[in-house]
């Protein structure tokens, strides 16, 4: 080969793409590039995440780095990875393993995710939604607001189970016991929610003044999406439906036309979505219409209600899209 082609091939190689998987567990971090066999494990803290920031430069031109959602766990990695400018995409498990299935990765070995992870994100690099797949780090007010909300949300988990387990319990110490930690998880909750309200009026008094009148979309709501769905009101209507997982997917083969249904997405949002939308049928002039009509139709409860969720999410998405606040008689009228 002359020089200019070794340089050329030299080039090529420096330019080449490389694809990055992260298997995350609550101790280590186990990174696999390409397709190759050898991985290398971090430790899950701040000295192995520095450790790999200094190493990943070594590899050249980093396509995309793919992590699986692991209850929080790749938060910390994740957003590391995003301040240094790279390619960042968190999946969704189910997806991750499916793939890896399809690839022959029968076993599983964190070595063995790792490497799935790695040749995922060279697909989903190729892919048309690429862009639309990254990981893009929250502002440090909505970062805040998360934290809080995520901390609520674990709270009344807690309380939930307290609760449960105070039925039943005759009289004596076990019972004051359980009810001391009600009591105290009930202060701890009062507190968050103070903090999340005042955050809430400070950093997103704007957005929720656009809001303000639509019933069903209490304040619990409205930290949830301004905390966990930052996309809300930049997307269409379809596309945030997509994100949130209650948007009706085509089940079709040939000319079978398979019953439509909704997969994945922000189980949190998804959650909060459920509640707003269970006021909303019996507060909300527009939603209650809406749902009865489904009913009207033979549609079952639970899918008119998964509609009314559809629903509401799009009008709240296109008010802030729009930046129009919530005029009831609008929608009254345009329902007509």
């Amino acid at each position: 080969m002359n020089d200019s082609g070794t340089k050329l091939a030299a080039e090529v190689r420096i330019e080449a793409r490389r694809f990055v998987g992260i298997d995350v567990s609550k101790a280590t971090l186990e990174f696999a590039i390409d397709d190759q066999v050898k991985t290398v494990v971090y430790s899950n803290d701040v000295a192995g995440i520095k450790s790999l920031l200094v190493d990943l430069p070594k590899f050249g031109n980093i396509g995309a780095i793919v992590l699986e959602a692991t209850g929080g766990l790749e938060r910390v990695v994740a957003m590391a990875l995003c301040a240094a400018e790279y390619p960042v995409m968190v999946v969704n498990p189910r997806q991750a393993h499916d793939f890896a299935k399809a690839l022959g990765f029968l076993a599983k070995t964190d070595a063995i995710d790792a490497r799935a992870l790695a040749q995922f994100a060279q697909t989903l690099d190729r892919s048309e939604k690429r862009d639309a797949l990254l990981l893009r780090p929250p502002s440090a007010e909505q970062g805040a607001l998360n934290e809080l909300v995520t901390r609520r949300s674990q709270l009344v988990e807690i309380r939930v189970m307290e609760t449960n387990r105070l039925y039943g319990l005759p009289k004596g110490p076990v019972k004051k016991s359980v009810q001391s930690v009600i009591k105290l998880l009930d202060r701890q909750i009062k507190v968050l929610d103070n903090d999340i309200g005042g955050r809430l009026d400070k950093h997103f008094a704007d957005k929720l003044l656009l809001l303000k009148g639509l019933k069903g979309v209490a304040m619990g709501t409205q930290a949830v999406l301004m905390a966990k769905l930052p996309e809300l009101g930049t997307l269409d209507r379809h596309a945030i439906a997509k994100i949130v997982g209650v948007a009706p997917l085509n089940n079709d083969s040939g000319k079978m036309r398979g019953k439509r249904m909704t997969w994945g997405g922000r189980s949190d949002v998804r959650s909060a979505l459920y509640m707003a939308a269970l006021s909303a049928v019996r507060h909300n002039d527009v939603l209650r219409e809406f749902h009865q009509r489904l009913i009207a139709k033979g549609k079952p409860k639970k899918v008119a209600l998964v509609a009314c969720m559809h629903k509401l999410l799009s009008i709240m998405n296109a008010i802030l899209k729009t930046g129009v606040a919530w005029d009831p008689q609008f929608h009254v009228a345009k329902n007509a």
